[in-house]
């Protein structure tokens, strides 16, 4: 056998050994086992770009998905990026809308999500809201259900175009062909936190007069 063939088996025989003891380096790592599968979950107020959840609004995602653990719709989901496509919309149009994230809880079904939305209405609110909707006194108009709720409100900036008040809607809605589960009154005022929050985030990114009249904290008790 020649001293180069020696040489090659002496060089993969040390690799073995150095993957292997890094494996079991890994394997004893926090009393896991080896080729455990990573946890990529994240609390709540890491979720759309770690902007956007209060850590009211990551109690009340624990109450309407029963989780404490959550995925993301992915890391260019965040509230920035909203912010960026809501201005490219207003640089022609004061109507539109898009997605700001998802939200998928770890305890609940693959097929469930929250989904978080902004849209550009054109004005103030009109008409009737459907029946199963409360009313609250945030912004211009907010509306919680079992099932969903939205905030809009009114933003007056400099980094947005024009001279008269933009009217943003924020909307956060669950996604599952079942009825939601829990207190109906529990998951209104969860739904309305959450809005709350993404609403006073964009306000705030957004540099909105007066954080687009949005208080602090969101207001629960019905208009």
């Amino acid at each position: 056998m020649s001293r180069t063939s020696n040489r090659g088996r002496l060089g993969l025989l040390g690799a073995v050994i150095a993957v292997s003891l890094a494996a079991g380096a890994v394997g004893c790592t926090d009393g896991e086992t080896a080729g455990a599968t990573p946890d990529w979950s994240t609390g709540p107020t890491e979720l759309c770009g770690g902007e956007a959840v209060s850590v009211e609004a990551g109690e009340a995602l624990k109450v309407i998905t029963g989780s404490s653990r959550f995925e993301g719709s992915g890391p260019e989901y965040t509230l920035a990026q909203a912010v960026r496509a809501m201005r490219e919309r207003l640089a022609f149009a004061v109507v539109g809308d898009g997605d700001i994230c998802r939200v998928y809880g770890m305890s609940a079904s693959p097929m469930e999500y929250i989904e978080v939305t902004w849209e550009l209405t054109g004005g103030p609110p009109k008409g009737e809201p459907a029946s199963k909707f409360t009313v609250l006194p945030m912004g211009e108009r907010a509306l919680t259900a079992p099932d969903a709720a939205a905030v809009q409100f009114a933003c007056q900036s400099a980094k947005l175009p024009g001279s008269t008040p933009t009217h943003i809607d924020i909307g956060v809605q669950r996604w599952l062909p079942m009825d939601p589960e829990g207190d109906p009154e529990k998951l209104k005022d969860a739904y309305a936190t959450v809005v709350h929050s993404f609403a006073l985030a964009m306000a705030k990114e957004l540099r909105c007069e007066n954080d687009g009249g949005l208080e602090a904290r969101p207001s629960l008790d019905p208009a």
